[in-house]
């Protein structure tokens, strides 16, 4: 079978990279990642990924406990670049070319983001970790991986979460909340269904990207999504039905 897409971006969240821990980076899930986007990138995708940094700093909690937000934002920023690192360094241990870019210079450990020089990394096969958010305060993760999926011309945005797609409510704490299968962008945002923030979903809804939201924590899932698999939530212009 032939991949569904052929260039894809891969949000992580930071928390993705704890496993069942409560802070940091898990070695154990951090490898099984590492060896799912191999084996996505065989299939002949280009992969990018952006990755969070909530398993080791958040800057809206730092900022409401009384820190300057933008002084916060910029330490949020540096924690992707080490899971950018971390990353970086368990898929070149499995003999995958990688790539780190970030928006805020850290010349020593990453190269400086540059639109070209990324779409040249990923035109010969290296996998691409954008890293350092958007490199501007008041910007979340979510909104870096809108903003580089559309930059790099990305056919999808994949969005892994610890959850099987988008629901009505929390599952977690209301059995009845119903799973959707297709969502419109209009739909996320006028039920307020924290897909990803306000600014990412306006960003994808106005240069038509799809966002597909599934489990990351199921294995093998990343390569379900790219084959074309009916899993999880996928959020376009489309409109929304449940599951």
């Amino acid at each position: 079978m032939v991949p569904k897409y052929r260039r894809i971006l891969l949000k992580l969240s930071g928390e993705a990279l704890m496993g069942e821990g409560n802070y940091g980076i898990d070695g154990t899930t951090l490898e099984r990642i590492a060896a799912e986007v191999k084996e996505v990138h065989e299939l002949g995708v280009e992969v990018a990924l952006v990755i969070g940094g909530g398993n080791i700093f958040r800057g809206l909690k730092a900022a409401s406990q009384g820190m300057d937000r933008a002084s916060a934002d910029y330490m949020g920023m540096l924690a992707t670049v080490m899971n950018s690192l971390a990353m970086q360094d368990a898929l070149e241990r499995r003999d995958v070319a990688t790539r780190v870019q970030s928006a805020i210079e850290i010349r020593e450990v990453a190269e400086g983001y540059i639109r070209r020089r990324a779409m040249r990394h990923l035109e010969k096969r290296r996998i691409v970790i954008f890293a350092g958010g958007t490199g501007n305060p008041y910007f979340t993760t979510d909104t870096a991986a809108s903003l580089r999926a559309m930059e790099i011309h990305a056919d999808v945005l994949l969005k892994a979460t610890r959850v099987d797609g988008v629901y009505d409510k929390d599952p977690k704490k209301f059995p009845d909340a119903k799973r959707f299968d297709r969502l419109s962008y209009l739909d996320v945002l006028q039920r307020d269904l924290q897909v990803m923030d306000s600014t990412a979903i306006s960003l994808c809804r106005d240069n038509r990207l799809a966002i597909l939201v599934f489990d990351l924590r199921q294995q093998g899932n990343i390569r379900r999504v790219v084959m074309g698999e009916p899993i999880g939530t996928l959020v376009s212009e489309e409109q929304s039905h449940g599951g």
